[in-house]
């Protein structure tokens, strides 16, 4: 069982590394990349400029600024994520091929031991394709998952391709606009 823990953890590292390259290879590295991510840097500190100096007194005439400040600053990450696609479905499709065929290596065996039961909803993930009752026993999706998720994130945040929090107050998503973020 630890050595197909380490195996599924290895995988999840290496998986993270391809991405990680091929992200940078399709778009970090690109001169239109480079060019919205100076722009949006720019609206950024230029709007927490209008806003500092402003403060909670703010007419009319500055409020609209400020909105088209943000309309820009919305505009722009629009224009990243855009730059940003092509290499998110090729990743996504590399790896949805890979997934399916280190899911086919490791079906029905146990990877790891949990620590903890997990929720009822969460069961048919955790205990996918293992025999027996002991909801414990980890499958390698679940792992797989936790790792790649735990992992990623500060992987991304470390080399700088993580989008700051500045930036991702202001994007837009497809379920609508994203509640501010307090630190």
């Amino acid at each position: 069982m630890a050595a197909n823990f380490l195996q599924v953890v290895c995988c999840s590292l290496c998986f993270i590394g391809l991405g990680i390259e091929s992200g940078w290879e399709l778009s970090f590295r690109r001169k239109q990349y480079k060019r919205y991510r100076a722009s949006i840097t720019k609206l950024e500190k230029q709007l927490e400029k209008k806003k500092e100096a402003h403060g909670d007194s703010i007419d009319r005439q500055q409020k609209k600024k400020i909105e088209r400040e943000e309309e820009r600053l919305k505009n722009s990450n629009r224009d990243l994520s855009l730059v940003k696609m092509k290499s998110m479905f090729a990743i996504g499709f590399a790896f949805t091929s890979l997934l399916s065929m280190f899911n086919s290596i490791f079906d029905g065996r146990v990877v790891a031991k949990l620590p903890f039961i997990p929720i009822s909803w969460l069961q048919g993930l955790s205990h996918r394709n293992l025999l027996g009752e002991d909801y414990t026993d980890c499958s390698f999706i679940f792992l797989y998952l936790l790792c790649t998720m735990s992992i990623r994130q500060n992987i991304q945040k470390l080399l700088g391709f993580a989008p700051s929090r500045a930036a991702s107050k202001h994007s837009t998503s497809l379920w609508g606009p994203q509640p501010p973020v307090t630190s």
